[in-house]
């Protein structure tokens, strides 16, 4: 009986790091839990305040945009964002054309981007072999690395004359009889701008896409497979199960379109005006800032332009703030499976 439990004292001692280390003289096991507990304490409120100093920059700029708007505010009210006037010589301002412009170059992104975007997560999440599928990721993440100054480069010396001398010909003679391609064909315009962007977004709706769809448990793949489905059939399942994630990846891409600045400035043609045809020159909220705030010489050209900036601002925080929820939710509902 003694050497079972002599053999039993050193098997317990070996699971549990062997004999427990007395404290140093004068320090009890209690004073040792305080400081630990203090420790985590000050992490945890150190943490805290980190994060919520990123909640107080984004209402400190918001505020701060506001001020600085507040004159072009008081003088146009609602009608700011009616109005299509846009005359420095007069005072006179309203933000119309901007906003049409950063829509329609905006979504003309999304409706070029978004059938390949999904065609190419779909390929990467459910049929590239494990071989193909790093480097083809690799490539898309790329994408998002390049600074916006190189797409708008390669816009203007590559995009836009290959528009102009291809494109846009061909698609005056065969479509011309479509307000969306009347107009002679510049080059420049709205097309360029939402190929670029188009170009600019894949990286981001892919890659959250290509997220949302391996966060589908595998179970239900097998189990439609089982039940005799197709490949086709089964990742038909697959995009119904995470449809809302897709539409927040959409969001997102819609979001980054919205806020692109130097690239969209360089192809677009920077006239202020509301034109159906693509071919036509447009202008966006991005671009008017980045072009004419270094010329504003009146303090309500400058609170105009200030106040646009504010109303991108609110848009994009918005758009952003929605998709993050809704890929977070569909991730979260999927993980929990």
């Amino acid at each position: 009986m003694t050497t079972i439990s002599t053999h039993t004292t050193i098997l317990i001692r070996e699971r549990t790091g062997g004999e427990k280390s007395s404290p140093p003289e004068g320090v009890s096991t209690g004073a040792k839990h305080r400081n630990a507990n203090l420790g985590d304490a000050a992490f945890k409120i150190v943490t805290q305040i980190f994060a919520f100093l990123v909640f107080a920059l984004v209402f400190v700029m918001a505020f701060e945009m506001y001020r600085g708007s507040e004159d072009s505010i008081k003088k146009f009210g609602w009608s700011f964002l009616t109005n299509t006037v846009w005359d420095p010589v007069k005072d006179e301002y309203g933000a119309l054309v901007f906003i049409f412009g950063t829509m329609v170059s905006s979504l003309l992104a999304l409706f070029l981007a978004l059938p390949l975007s999904v065609g190419v997560a779909i390929f990467l999440s459910e049929l590239a072999p494990r071989w193909l599928e790093r480097p083809v990721s690799f490539v898309i993440e790329l994408l998002a690395a390049i600074p916006s100054i190189v797409y708008g480069l390669w816009g203007i010396f590559v995009l836009v004359p290959w528009l102009r001398t291809s494109v846009e010909p061909a698609l005056v003679k065969n479509l011309g009889f479509l307000p969306f391609f009347e107009g002679p064909p510049y080059g420049f315009g709205m097309l360029a701008a939402g190929i670029v962007l188009a170009i600019m977004v894949i990286p981001i709706i892919t890659s959250i896409s290509r997220d949302v769809l391996r966060a589908i448990p595998m179970a239900q793949r097998e189990a439609a497979l089982a039940l005799g489905a197709t490949r086709w059939e089964t990742t038909k399942i697959v995009l119904s199960d995470g449809k809302s994630g897709l539409l927040g990846a959409t969001l997102l891409g819609l979001g980054r379109a919205v806020g692109e600045t130097m690239a969209v400035t360089m192809v677009i043609g920077n006239r202020p005006e509301i034109s159906a045809s693509l071919f036509a020159p447009g202008y966006t909220m991005a671009s008017v800032i980045a072009n004419e705030f270094a010329e504003a010489t009146s303090e309500l050209y400058t609170s105009s332009l200030i106040e646009l900036a504010l109303l991108l601002f609110v848009i994009t925080v918005l758009l952003n703030g929605v998709a993050r929820i809704i890929v977070w939710s569909t991730t979260k509902k999927f993980k929990t499976v």
